[in-house]
């Protein structure tokens, strides 16, 4: 795999360690979430410009965003007990295709 991949994969653990924290902090009323938040997504942001040196924009903020609202649906429903509805769930399963669709027939996306 691509070093810029990994990064990008790293970026994307820190984003959704970052929002998970977010979510645990209740509106940044509780200290010890609150630094995770600001510390995971400053490596993510600062991981996420490093893969910007190898891939477009575009298809870095798509795979970067895909992935993190499929992971935070993810932790949301083992973690927090967040239920999705069917059109939810059809939703994210349609981003997992682009995402797809990108990784194996875009020829702007580096293999």
């Amino acid at each position: 795999m691509p070093v810029h991949y990994i990064i990008l994969i790293f970026a994307i653990i820190a984003e959704t360690i970052g929002t998970t924290a977010l979510q645990a902090s209740q509106q940044f009323t509780r200290l010890w979430p609150s630094v995770i938040v600001v510390i995971a997504y400053g490596v993510s942001f600062y991981l996420l410009a490093l893969a910007l040196r190898f891939m477009p924009v575009g298809v870095v903020y798509a795979m970067w965003s895909g992935l993190g609202i499929v992971m935070i649906a993810i932790i949301g429903y083992l973690v927090f007990g967040q239920r999705l509805d069917l059109p939810a769930l059809i939703g994210i399963g349609m981003i997992l295709c682009g995402i797809l669709v990108i990784h194996l027939f875009s020829q702007t996306s580096p293999h």
